[in-house]
């Protein structure tokens, strides 16, 4: 099977940074296609041997880069068409279709109640977001949470699978040595107690939550913040605000793996913290709390998905925290107070170990290509261990 993969982008996020880790443990021959910015994921991808394609889209309206991309298509001779993120599923499908190809499944990354990958869902946008679903065959929700908002939005049931957001648990692995590491390397006191946040910094992440939780939390916690956006400046004003600047570490963006660039990975940054504090309101998954799981931290998470489609016991220490600063202060106090766990990780983070999800995935692509629905598999989209 030749399979290609557009997205609107290949900066470092997590639909992709999820697209190469998927890409490498899927048994099929995959290029890729971004619309806009190549990325450090792009060079990322090409290191890994897959062919990637920048098509050069200046802009949401540029209707001149759809027939380019149909050209790719044609002269790819793809058995299927895989689709990423808004825009690309739009002017994906459109052009899967008129190159002829009918087996195309598009994933659905980061859908919430409101927003969309911080768009506001207007009646317009799950207008175009319908009409183009359509043009598919099969949508793939990456949580329960998700696949119903899709139901709730229009899409029919038949044309949804769940296929949930994998890990590589060998990488995020605790490594007291690599903790040492990283923590030097950043500046941070062996004996600082380190609560992480990881995300993009927009509004709709409320990491202005954490700074100002920070204020009411012992001099020895830090803050440490792994995620580049437009909210920098105003945070590092909350933080200033706040008294806390010196205690507020960003990291910008971090890719999964060392890519030669200045600082450490994410895995590795994982590993220096003491607890994930993630006071997202709406997710679509919870990558960033899955990924800490595996690194045997604690959590505390105003949403996660992948969490709470699993019983209590798989994610102990994932607790939710409804609320603001006060909240998540009394919250990381009392793991503070508690003091370190073994730092191993959960059966929930093993529940969504990659391997699982690929095949599941394979299991979509096949029925797609054959134009058959895939089989029935768990709620959350993979089979039992």
């Amino acid at each position: 099977m030749k399979a290609l993969h557009i997205i609107t982008g290949l900066g470092t996020g997590g639909a992709e940074q999820q697209l190469r880790l998927l890409v490498g443990h899927l048994p099929v021959q995959s290029d890729v296609v971004t619309l806009t910015n190549p990325g450090p994921v792009a060079e990322g991808l090409v290191a890994d041997g897959v062919r990637v394609v920048h098509l050069g889209m200046t802009g949401n309206r540029d209707l001149a880069a759809l027939p380019r991309l149909v050209g790719v298509v044609r002269q790819g001779r793809y058995d299927l068409v895989h689709t990423h993120l808004y825009r690309a599923c739009l002017y994906g499908r459109i052009a899967a279709r008129l190159a002829g190809v009918r087996a195309v499944v598009a994933t659905e990354h980061s859908l919430g109640d409101s927003q969309m990958e911080g768009r506001r869902l207007t009646a317009g946008v799950r207008a175009l977001y319908l009409a183009g679903e359509r043009l598919g065959r099969t949508t793939v929700a990456v949580s329960a949470t998700v696949a119903d908002r899709l139901e709730r939005w229009g899409v029919p049931g038949r044309r949804i699978e769940i296929v949930p957001n994998g890990i590589d648990l060998a990488r995020f692995r605790f490594d007291p040595v690599r903790r040492l590491h990283t923590r030097r390397r950043l500046g941070l006191p062996d004996e600082a107690y380190v609560v992480g946040g990881i995300g993009r910094l927009t509004p709709g992440k409320r990491f202005d939550v954490l700074i100002r939780a920070l204020a009411r939390l012992p001099a020895d916690c830090r803050l440490l913040l792994v995620g580049g956006g437009p909210e920098e400046s105003a945070l590092r004003a909350v933080a200033r605000e706040a008294g806390v600047a010196d205690r507020v570490l960003f990291t910008g963006e971090r890719p999964y793996a060392p890519d030669g660039s200045p600082g450490p990975d994410l895995p590795s940054l994982t590993s220096a913290m003491d607890v994930l504090a993630s006071p997202s309101p709406e997710e679509a998954f919870g990558l960033a709390v899955v990924e800490a799981l595996a690194a045997g931290l604690p959590v505390r998470y105003a949403s996660c998905p992948a969490v709470e489609d699993l019983p209590p016991a798989a994610a102990p220490d994932a607790r939710r925290v409804r609320g603001g600063p006060a909240e998540y202060a009394r919250a990381l106090a009392a793991t503070h107070t508690a003091g370190p766990g073994p730092r191993t990780a959960p059966d929930a983070a093993r529940h969504y170990c990659v391997t699982r999800s690929a095949a599941r995935l394979m299991d979509v692509y096949t029925a797609a290509v054959a134009g058959g629905i895939p089989p029935t598999r768990s709620p959350q989209g993979v089979s039992s261990p």
